[in-house]
């Protein structure tokens, strides 16, 4: 896979327009509070798969109607989020093979092998961001972030809160969009011209900012509020090597990310941008923020992060307020993880060849429980592939618990991993502890914030110096008896239901 499958959706609007045609976008007119209600319309939809709303009539209480809409769910399902990046979703698959390709390729053995090259060194330039003289028509407006249809997601909750602000920054020097990290940041609006950004030590981000605070510089940040969907999905897809979120959205729209300078800030965001926010980051000015419901389904606790402050505002005239909520799966971030896992699993597989798939089930919070099948072939594989996934990407970090099966155990399946765990593992021997490690800040289970244990089980069937015992035999039916059994359940007479004779 090395193309789009769908046609490109160079900016927001277009991608609208695709959905729409596709039913899965509608328009809803009836006033929708962004206090606690949007979310709450949006906790239902979410549950049953629905489509993105573009809510017309955002309000806040009896005071306040928003003019711009308020766009949420907007990659709810995993057929958008495939969407999102040009593919229908059954080659998710196939992109993640490209991109472990492009991570570390192959040299050619013929001509013919080189020739197949040619997408690959196409992918290539398109990962060099363009600096363009021209974007969307964005209207230079009052720095007011009162003036957004910003959510408060959870009754508890400190304040307003910027969910899908994606968070442009770069490091001291000169203005290279190569070196830029997009991410998605929680922002907590503080007033009119103030927020918060909430990034965690180890994200793109916060590093940025640890070196503009060493220089005694003020840091130049830009938020993007709403943007073509490939530069959206980038900025939270785990990067391969050392490619760049910019570089990514690149290769996902099969052509160079187009950028336009902001106004009075030095630096540049997408072309394709609905709202830009253009501010500054002080150095040592922080504010508490939080508390807020977050993804784990607990409200987090207060801290301390930097201070945004909003010098210039500007926004297209038609422009949409993209936004969503974090709780308990399901959510739009767990929705989005399960498809990405499709992408970064042929990257995890190259890396570690004895893992055949993985699983990171969304109702674990997506990622602290990872579930993988091996191809098991001497003792002590399991918790070799088990320190390779946790060491791989920065992400796989934060995984608590790591369940290792073989390959005749479904992962997507608790009873057969429940099953393999009950009757493949020893709590004595197949159980490694770790102490000390990195964990994610929000895990309240952890007895230090950020520092907490991991844990590694290993329900393989064991081998060689792993046991003293042969392994039983797993039982099973011959294939010819499982078809003949099935033709003859067909004959089984079927009784009608009450509600079939009532038909």
């Amino acid at each position: 896979m090395t193309g789009r499958d769908l046609p490109a959706f160079p900016n927001l609007r277009d991608f609208l327009s695709h959905l729409e045609t596709d039913n899965e976008l509608e328009r809803f007119d009836a006033p929708v509070d962004v206090q606690l209600e949007a979310t709450a319309l949006h906790q239902r939809v979410i549950a049953e798969a629905g489509p993105a709303l573009c809510l017309e009539t955002p309000i806040r209480g009896n005071q306040t109607r928003f003019e711009t809409p308020l766009l949420v769910n907007l990659f709810g399902t995993r057929k958008r989020v495939a969407n999102g990046l040009g593919l229908h979703p059954d080659h998710l698959p196939d992109l993640g093979n490209f991109l472990a390709s492009l991570r570390s390729p192959e040299p050619p053995a013929s001509l013919r092998e080189a020739y197949k090259l040619f997408p690959m060194a196409k992918a290539g330039m398109n990962t060099r961001p363009k600096k363009s003289a021209r974007g969307a028509s964005l209207e230079t407006v009052a720095p007011d972030l009162n003036q957004l249809p910003v959510q408060t997601c959870w009754p508890s909750d400190a304040a307003p809160l910027i969910t899908w602000g994606m968070v442009i920054t770069r490091a001291p020097g000169a203005d290279d969009p190569r070196t830029y990290n997009l991410g998605i940041y929680r922002i907590q609006v503080l007033g009119p011209d103030r927020a918060i950004i909430r990034w965690l030590p180890f994200r793109g981000g916060a590093q940025h900012c640890r070196q503009w605070q060493a220089a005694n510089e003020i840091m130049p940040v830009a938020i993007v509020i709403g943007c073509d969907p490939a530069t959206l999905l980038s900025a939270v897809i785990p990067a391969p090597g050392n490619l760049s979120e910019l570089a990514l959205a690149g290769i996902f729209n099969g052509t160079p990310s187009r950028l336009v300078a902001c106004k009075n800030i030095p630096l540049h965001v997408p072309a394709s941008a609905e709202i830009v926010l253009e501010g500054e980051v002080h150095p040592g000015e922080t504010e508490l923020e939080g508390p807020f419901g977050d993804h784990t389904g607990y409200y987090n606790d207060a801290a301390h992060y930097p201070v945004f402050r909003l010098k210039t505002m500007r926004r297209r005239k038609d422009a949409v307020y993209l936004s969503t909520f974090t709780g308990r799966a399901p959510d739009e971030p767990s929705v989005i993880g399960e498809a990405m896992t499709d992408i970064f699993s042929p990257i995890l597989r190259q890396a570690i060849p004895e893992i055949r798939e993985v699983f990171l089930p969304p109702a674990t919070c997506s990622y602290r429980v990872a579930i993988f099948q091996i191809d098991k072939s001497y003792p002590g594989q399991a918790r070799r592939a088990m320190m390779g996934f946790w060491s791989l990407l920065p992400q796989f970090s934060m995984t608590k618990y790591v369940i290792v099966v073989d390959p005749d155990i479904d992962i997507r399946s608790w009873d057969d991993v429940m099953w393999a765990v009950a009757t493949r593992s020893d709590p004595e021997r197949d159980l490694l502890v770790l102490e000390g490690t990195p964990v994610d800040q929000l895990d309240f289970a952890s007895p230090r914030e950020g520092l907490g244990g991991k844990l590694g089980i290993d329900a393989t069937i064991k081998t060689g110096a792993e046991t003293r015992r042969p392994f039983a035999e797993k039982l099973s039916m011959p294939a010819e008896v499982l078809e003949r059994a099935e033709a003859l359940f067909l004959q089984i007479p079927r009784k009608e239901t009450a509600l079939g004779d009532a038909q």
